[in-house]
């Protein structure tokens, strides 16, 4: 699982290669962090098909506004540079991420 930030956000998910999913999450989303161990689990799962990162939104929070996150958590999914998919804080849940992953592969 990379974390990426400010810095390497636009080398690791702007410019890779396939599919990348990034984990929007925040250390007081009580949501986040318990779909952190289902996040986990399917990076280990599908990690040969998809590049699998995660942001903490506390320390990146202009680099959320700017791929327009504004609520938490948030599931991104990104193809040649653009965000091709977004499951939004009502919509997360480790079934829904996972289907949309089967979707896009």
């Amino acid at each position: 699982m990379l974390e990426v930030h400010k810095d390497n956000f636009e080398a690791e998910v702007l410019q890779a290669e396939g599919l990348v999913v990034v984990d929007y999450w925040g250390p007081k989303c009580e949501k986040c962090l318990a779909l952190i161990p289902d996040y986990e689990r399917l990076a280990a799962a599908y990690g040969d098909k998809a590049k699998f990162c995660k942001l903490d939104t506390s320390g990146n929070r202009r680099l959320a506004i700017s791929q327009k996150v504004l609520g938490l958590p948030v599931f991104a999914f990104y193809r040649g540079g653009e965000k091709i998919a977004e499951l939004g804080p009502s919509e997360a849940s480790a079934e829904s991420i996972e289907a949309k992953l089967k979707e896009l592969i």
